[in-house]
């Protein structure tokens, strides 16, 4: 049984959620050929401030963007 872990930032809307495991799902069925109910997709919300990219947090980087 196949487990697909994906890590990024929060996604807040539920449909979007959906929408992603349905489609992971759809693509490890077509690549390993296994019925879909036993492939299980995991995700995995990272906050901001809980993600460091280049010796800075997320939270840090994206204030600079916006004048914050």
């Amino acid at each position: 049984m196949p487990t697909i872990t994906v890590e990024g930032p929060p996604i807040r809307d539920i449909e979007r959620k959906r929408k992603l495991v349905e489609e992971i799902t759809d693509a490890s069925h077509k690549a390993y050929g296994l019925p879909k109910d036993i492939i299980v997709v995991v995700i995995k919300e990272n906050l901001p401030e809980n993600v460091g990219v280049g010796g800075k947090l997320l939270i840090d980087r994206n204030r600079g963007k916006d004048g914050n």
